[in-house]
């Protein structure tokens, strides 16, 4: 009977940790139509990223008038100087997204001149593995979508995190819960 209650919470170990490494799809901004010149100085993207915990493997998702605008990933110092000449990566679709493949620091600025002068640019932070699998998280709770061949997509200003610990709470409270009956 012992046995049986530890391949139990084995299994529904291993899900956990597959299921918390799990990729998300997050809107920029939180909202499917932030990529633009902010309305004021208090809600920059910026703010939003600044309490966002992006992790590697997560896809930011852009969506934008490609008539109007795009998505250039750029250096640290073509970042500061709003320089659109160079970039590391152009998007004109519309509909971008960008996987994070790596810890560090992404810079992102509008395509159209003067737009970054503006405001319309973005730093992302990803964390380190190590510290992107946290034992403890604030908790918040997210609003997902998508389909199973896609990462699901999270409005990120609710946080990841938050996500990421209520699940294991209900995986150790079921664990718990069935080895009680064995």
């Amino acid at each position: 009977m012992a046995s049986r209650a530890v391949a139990v919470s084995f299994s529904l170990t291993i899900f956990l940790l597959f299921s918390c490494s799990e990729a998300v799809r997050i809107p920029v901004g939180g909202r499917n139509t932030s990529w633009s010149v902010p309305s004021s100085t208090s809600q920059t993207l910026n703010q939003w990223a600044e309490q966002t915990r992006f992790q590697i493997g997560d896809v930011l998702v852009w969506n934008y008038n490609p008539q109007k605008d795009s998505v250039l990933q750029v250096t640290f110092d073509d970042y500061q100087k709003c320089n659109t000449s160079n970039p590391i990566a152009k998007h004109t679709d519309g509909n971008t997204t960008v996987t994070l493949d790596r810890s560090g620091p992404f810079y992102f600025i509008s395509g159209v001149q003067g737009n970054c002068q503006k405001g319309e640019k973005l730093i992302v932070v990803v964390l380190s593995p190590r510290v992107a699998q946290p034992s403890m998280a604030p908790a918040s709770s997210p609003a997902s979508e998508g389909s199973p061949s896609s990462p699901p997509m999270v409005s990120a200003s609710t946080g990841l995190d938050g996500f990421r610990l209520g699940f294991s709470a209900l995986v150790v409270t079921l664990v718990t819960m069935v080895v009680g009956l064995l």
